[in-house]
């Protein structure tokens, strides 16, 4: 059963030379094919994901409708990156006239296959398949990180009525909680070099928007879940980092972390806490 409490809260430099340009144009093509093959890493794994990601607490929703000054029923809601509809089917349940943007083939047809009365159109936010001031709220539940910002404001801003709002929430870790840090430490090890937390943790307006065009409000919604471990643990594996990396050597951390959390877990359910982070943004009147 999950439970849910809100409470409102307020690069390195450039190098130098010819050779160290090199190789930083070398790195950053590297990256940039690593983050490819990570975005398109679900689509392989849309049933996984569908059936062991955590959803979203009504509590957030109840934020939304706050935040905006609006209801979410009969609002026209676009969900972009939609995945496999998580999101989505609540917005659905609010009686938002929702419809879902999702780029990815294995992903959509996963959406299609568990909300088959929902409209769902290939396409991403970078680029909207929409219409001018056609929506009241975009929302990015767990997809925002995968656009360009450069791009994809100036397509929010295209696609919202005026007064109409941007809403980015993600799912994280909530850290506080003894096993669960000692769970991210161990990962964290396991991809050295990839700085994970850091990455799951960047929920400044500056990354939302460098450009500073949308004045965005934060928003942090704590609620848990209780799973089965073998569940928890395809949520785990559902992530593009496992997802992009080999079988075994998977399979040998997913061994490890079992042995760790059934010393933390004896009966072979995990409590899981989340911290959902929110931003919002409002679009100028007419």
């Amino acid at each position: 059963m999950a439970t849910a409490t809100a409470a409102a809260r307020a690069q390195g430099s450039p190098a130098q030379g010819s050779s160290a340009q090199g190789s930083s144009a070398q790195g950053s093509s590297a990256q940039a094919a690593t983050h490819r093959a990570r975005a398109h890493s679900f689509n392989a794994a849309a049933a996984q994901y569908a059936a062991n990601r955590p959803s979203y607490p009504p509590a957030l929703f109840d934020a939304l409708e706050e935040l905006t000054g609006r209801p979410l029923e009969g609002a026209r809601v676009v969900d972009v990156g939609a995945g496999t509809g998580l999101a989505t089917a609540r917005l659905h349940e609010r009686g938002a006239d929702v419809i879902a943007v999702e780029p990815g083939a294995g992903m959509a047809a996963e959406f299609r296959r568990t909300l088959p009365g929902v409209p769902v159109v290939r396409g991403n936010g970078n680029a909207l398949p929409l219409a001018g001031h056609s929506a009241a709220l975009l929302t990015y539940a767990q997809s925002w990180h995968w656009t360009d910002p450069a791009l994809a404001v100036p397509e929010a801003l295209r696609v919202l009525r005026p007064g109409g709002a941007l809403a980015l929430w993600w799912n994280t870790e909530a850290l506080d909680v003894p096993w669960i840090a000692e769970s991210a430490r161990r990962v964290d090890r396991h991809f050295a070099g990839l700085n994970l937390s850091a990455e799951k943790r960047n929920f400044d307006a500056r990354f939302a928007d460098p450009t500073g065009t949308l004045d965005f409000v934060h928003r942090e919604i704590r609620w848990s879940r209780r799973v089965p471990l073998d569940i928890h643990l395809a949520n785990l594996g559902s992530h593009s980092v496992f997802l992009t990396e080999t079988e075994e050597r998977a399979a040998a951390f997913f061994a490890e972390e079992r042995r760790h959390l059934l010393a933390v877990f004896p009966d072979g359910l995990v409590e899981e806490t989340y911290d959902v982070h929110l931003l919002l943004g409002t679009t100028p009147p007419a």
